[in-house]
């Protein structure tokens, strides 16, 4: 199943978009505390999955970071990105790449998207403070 399809399937079971009420319909914990330059991670202790997000980020950061690892949390549920990155020569590129089309695709509806229907890709991505990479890849999902 691709990454859209399992956004929309947990977005109609749980009739939300919001990361942090989808988190707490599946029982995963949320904490928010100062991380320096770490936007947020994703861990499990004790079988209970946790988000840890920077709290010195702006909201809408914080928001992003929460919907991109809950998309660990669901796509990756065993994976620990950070110690593989530094322990191993494992290539997590294709985890953070698929976390990050979870994390858009939940935040962005396609009738969120189209109401961007007559602007360019780098304009979209301004408006929604996204990398236009994102923004072309939610886009080419909707036309698909």
């Amino acid at each position: 199943m691709r990454v859209d399809q399992i956004v929309e399937s947990l977005c109609r079971k749980y009739d939300t978009r919001n990361p942090y009420e989808l988190a707490a319909c599946k029982s995963i914990h949320i904490i928010k505390l100062p991380l320096g330059g770490i936007k947020g991670y994703y861990s499990k202790v004790y079988q209970q999955k946790i988000i840890h997000i920077n709290s010195d980020f702006s909201s809408e950061d914080q928001r992003f970071t929460c919907a991109h690892e809950l998309g660990h949390c669901i796509l990756h549920p065993n994976s620990n990105t950070p110690f593989l990155r530094a322990n191993t020569l494992f290539p997590v590129g294709k985890y953070e790449k698929e976390a990050n089309y979870f994390a858009i695709d939940l935040l962005y509806s396609d009738s969120d998207i189209e109401e961007y229907a007559q602007f360019s890709i780098p304009e979209i991505a301004a408006c929604l403070n996204l990398p236009e990479h994102l923004v072309e890849y939610r886009l080419d999902i909707m036309h698909k």
